[in-house]
């Protein structure tokens, strides 16, 4: 192929690996840049197919559709996801945020391959109702698609793993670290007094969960909250079959948290001040609610209203505003 190949206004190189600047505080690297080297043309291509509506059953649907960048990749405003013919979903879209350091994803922890995981939304009746072959066909007869693909991968042949494989390439360069927080580790930046003691307090009641750099174990809870019969939900039960397992859904990074309302699983509670009213007063004592919510004789966690303003001051402190408009990910 030529040294650069032009397509609507924009020069692709011959391709190149792609620089991902990964923070130094994050945890290592776990996306598999072997199986999937991750290149500027690959990436370039996810991004044309992540705003690309021809993965969806009648091209109205993308990926970026039900994640928005300016929250953070999610669905703002929907307790629950919104596919095609306005179909509802049974969750709440998660943000796309440093996946690449994550062992596995979505609520229940049923995908832990990001190159697989672009298949259950395009195939999802629900989501995109679509098949791999029929987004291959559509995406064949497109000439501009062809050029990219070659661009990316040495020649014009479109097939589903390159779709998904060049889709997950994108999603990986989505790194937020860039937060009044992450300034603040760095010297760069200081919290303000409420800031403190939000630290504080979140570090004694919320990072047993909420922990590291990404602020989340990966882990399986029951938090407590009721089950919401309009989804049909159970959590990690769904992928396990296993009652211990039921209401309990991975713990979430609190990353961008200020941009992903409404929050938990189902989106049920709009504001982060609900949020933490609800891990207050109203916490249910199911059978495996887990042990963290149910201390000193106490179900919650214990938190007066002053104290739930300083945890919200840091968590806003995790926001990063350089994230939300970059324009490397924007449509």
């Amino acid at each position: 192929m030529s040294c650069t190949d032009e397509y609507e206004g924009e020069a692709f190189e011959e391709d190149k690996a792609y620089n991902l600047e990964i923070p130094a505080n994050f945890p290592a690297l776990l996306f598999d840049t072997d199986k999937n080297p991750v290149t500027v043309n690959g990436v370039a291509l996810g991004k044309k197919l992540f705003y690309e509506g021809k993965l969806s059953r009648n091209n109205t649907i993308s990926c970026g559709f039900c994640h928005i960048q300016e929250y953070a990749f999610t669905h703002h405003g929907h307790p629950v996801s919104h596919g095609i013919d306005d179909k509802l979903g049974i969750r709440n879209a998660p943000p796309i945020q440093n996946m690449a350091f994550l062992k596995n994803y979505t609520w229940d922890g049923v995908s832990h391959n990001l190159d697989e995981r672009s298949l259950v939304p395009i195939t999802t009746d629900f989501e995109m109702d679509s098949s791999l072959p029929e987004v291959v066909s559509k995406l064949s007869q497109d000439a501009s698609y062809k050029r990219l693909f070659k661009a990316a991968y040495g020649d014009d042949n479109i097939t589903g793993e390159r779709v998904l494989k060049a889709l997950s390439q994108f999603m990986v360069t989505m790194i937020s670290a860039d937060s009044k927080y992450d300034r603040m580790k760095k010297g760069t930046a200081a919290f303000t007094n409420e800031e403190k003691q939000g630290l504080a307090l979140f570090q004694t009641k919320c990072a047993s969960c909420h922990s590291g750099d990404l602020f989340t174990d990966e882990s399986y809870r029951n938090t407590g909250m009721y089950y919401n019969a309009q989804y049909d939900d159970r959590g990690r039960y769904r992928v396990t079959l296993d009652w211990n397992d039921n209401m309990k859904f991975r713990v979430p990074s609190l990353r961008n948290v200020e941009y992903t309302a409404p929050y938990m699983h189902d989106g049920r509670f709009y504001s982060l001040d609900a949020v933490l009213n609800f891990y207050s007063d109203n916490v249910e004592n199911q059978v495996n609610l887990d042990p963290i919510l149910k201390q000193n004789g106490r179900i919650g966690i214990p938190m007066t209203t002053l104290e739930k303003q300083y945890i919200i001051a840091f968590l806003k402190t995790l926001s990063d505003q350089q994230f939300i408009s970059n324009k490397k990910f924007a449509e």
